[in-house]
């Protein structure tokens, strides 16, 4: 029998730090979703995983500052996207790989973060990225650190996008399907209010 692979060690990375423009401007990464925080279903989930939690965010510092090891902010107050966020997130990372999640994804589990790791392990240069479909999903990735300076570069440059970045460094498609539950983001009311958690489709 071959044998199991070993996953690698790695950064988590939450991403907390936007505007909440379809939550009306509240913070998402702190909005109750069953009796708790979105943050803390994410925290939960990825704490065994690493002795390098970090959380970018840029307002409510205190609130968060229980869920992770480290925080970190844009450089700017202008809210200019995730791509921000993961740049601070490399620059902080004391781990070869980050794993990066948005703060309104309660429903990731960790079978699905085993497999994007194992993926880092069969290709340790390349992101790794989750894609639906034609429909990539970048901020549900693992990014090695290597890449930090490059990416950095990007940005420099004037890249924004951070599927357009992690595709242009060879990223590598972990496939799931259209309708899974796990890569639900819950960024609007209307969905916070209708989501369940895994493993009890009735409801509470």
């Amino acid at each position: 029998m071959p044998a199991p692979l070993v996953l690698p060690s790695c950064s988590v990375l939450l991403l907390a730090g936007g505007r909440g423009q379809r939550m009306g401007g509240r913070d998402k990464g702190l909005i109750d979703w069953q009796g708790r925080p979105l943050i803390a279903w994410l925290h939960d989930c990825v704490r065994p995983l690493t002795d390098d939690l970090i959380i970018s965010c840029n307002r409510n510092i205190d609130r968060y500052r229980p869920f992770a090891d480290r925080l970190v902010t844009d450089q700017n107050d202008d809210f200019p996207g995730p791509l921000a966020g993961i740049r601070a997130g490399l620059a902080a990372a004391r781990h070869d790989h980050l794993l990066i999640l948005p703060c309104d994804a309660p429903l990731i589990d960790g079978d699905l973060i085993d497999a994007i790791r194992q993926q880092a392990v069969r290709h340790p240069q390349r992101p790794v990225m989750l894609r639906q479909g034609d429909h990539w999903q970048p901020l549900f990735s693992l990014i090695p650190v290597s890449l930090r300076d490059s990416i950095e570069h990007a940005w420099l440059a004037g890249e924004r996008a951070p599927r357009h970045v992690l595709i242009r460094h060879g990223a590598i498609a972990l496939d799931c399907p259209e309708d899974d539950i796990r890569l639900a983001n819950l960024n609007t009311p209307d969905l916070l209010q209708h989501a369940v958690p895994a493993g009890n489709p009735g409801g509470t």
